[in-house]
């Protein structure tokens, strides 16, 4: 969902600054493998993160890489390209979002 709803947004917007350059987002949701890699690449247990924020941000990571993908890059279809990026960068947001063990301070991780 956030990966539709960030594409959807993003080409929203620059359609508004600019119609004639930028497509409508209905045309950016429904073109190319989007619907796809939403449902069937995206969501890999084994590539996602696992906290409930983390797949939020990995879903917007996913949705701002295929819109700028899509539109600067030169490929029209960049769903895979954004995946893989978002999969690179997963364990990073695991570690980002994951909560702190009750009773440590952040200075005690060095130690």
């Amino acid at each position: 969902v956030a990966i539709l709803a960030t594409v959807y947004v993003l080409s929203g917007l620059l359609h508004l600054v600019d119609s004639e350059a930028y497509p409508p987002p209905l045309f950016m949701l429904f073109s190319g493998g989007l619907m796809l890699g939403a449902v069937f690449m995206a969501t890999d247990m084994v590539a996602s993160p696992i906290t409930p924020l983390g797949v939020v941000i990995y879903g917007f990571i996913i949705g701002l890489l295929v819109v700028v993908i899509r539109i600067w890059g030169g490929l029209p279809e960049g769903v895979m390209y954004a995946i893989l990026l978002a999969n690179a960068i997963s364990p990073h947001i695991d570690n980002w979002i994951q909560p702190r063990v009750y009773g440590t301070s952040k200075s005690a991780k060095g130690i």
